[in-house]
């Protein structure tokens, strides 16, 4: 078994996501069926289970991703602060700066760090200098980086480390102040050390964010998690605390993969 995250009683118990009945298609293919997931305000909540499981295909319906993907469905609720993001007086543009979302690989812009990290609120109308300054030098030293590149904010950003590039994009979602920071596995292209510094950061986003993170790695699950969806071939199967969930799962099937008789 895996030495666990603290699940305490400090983890906050408002929701603040709240999915209910979710199914996703693509065309003829039913993708998640019929999940229901509630996401406490200020925590991180890691989705894991085998590839292919549909936990990067639940994650992008948190902030409707998939009205961008052709042939994609999604049928069920998804509620932020118990408001449905699917309704059909919500702007989907408007929701996924409320819900950032940080991809595998990063995927700076072919700017410059400061013109990556000011681009959403430039694209939000904000002008002033200064304003635009303090929010990249505030977004940056939210997500760690800001003593390593203070010194060279016009370089281009494609010149940074992939850790580095992965916490720029991170800062770059920081910048519109989202409530909540989607993650599809963010650290899988990285090296150990990079790894361990976004895992670092991730602890230190929970305090002001709610975290959704997607990993294959069940060690990093239970490392910075406080709660953890186990998926399996498009049913979400169970969702406790980590502690729970890789110590005295109540599914069969959740025993089994955390083991390693599957996966």
């Amino acid at each position: 078994m895996f030495a666990t995250a603290e699940d305490s009683a400090s983890v906050a118990t408002e929701t603040k996501i709240n999915v209910e009945n979710l199914d996703v298609y693509y065309g003829a293919f039913h993708a998640i069926r019929n999940a229901s997931l509630r996401v406490p305000a200020n925590c991180v909540m890691a989705l894991i289970g085998p590839s292919g499981c549909g936990k990067s295909t639940f994650i992008r319906a948190l902030n409707r991703m998939h009205d961008l993907t052709p042939g994609a469905r999604v049928e069920g609720q998804v509620q932020l602060d118990n408001q449905n993001i699917y309704a059909p007086d919500i702007d989907p543009v408007t929701i996924r700066y409320r819900i950032g979302m940080v991809f595998q690989r990063p995927n700076p812009f072919p700017k410059s760090i400061y013109d990556n990290v000011t681009y959403g609120p430039r694209v939000h109308g904000e002008r002033s200098k200064s304003a635009l300054m303090d929010i990249c030098e505030h977004s940056l030293q939210r997500a760690a980086l800001w003593d390593e590149v203070k010194d060279r904010l016009q370089s281009s950003a494609l010149a940074l480390s992939g850790g580095q590039q992965q916490r720029l994009c991170i800062a770059r979602s920081l910048a519109v102040d989202p409530e909540v920071v989607l993650m599809d596995e963010p650290a899988s292209a990285l090296d150990p050390i990079a790894t361990s510094k976004i895992e670092d950061l991730i602890c230190e986003l929970k305090k002001e964010y709610t975290v959704v993170i997607v990993t294959h790695s069940m060690q990093q699950a239970a490392r910075i998690s406080d709660y953890t969806a186990f998926f399996l071939m498009g049913e979400l199967v169970e969702t406790d605390t980590t502690s729970t969930i890789f110590t005295k799962p109540k599914d069969k099937r959740t025993e089994d993969y955390i083991t390693g008789r599957f996966g």
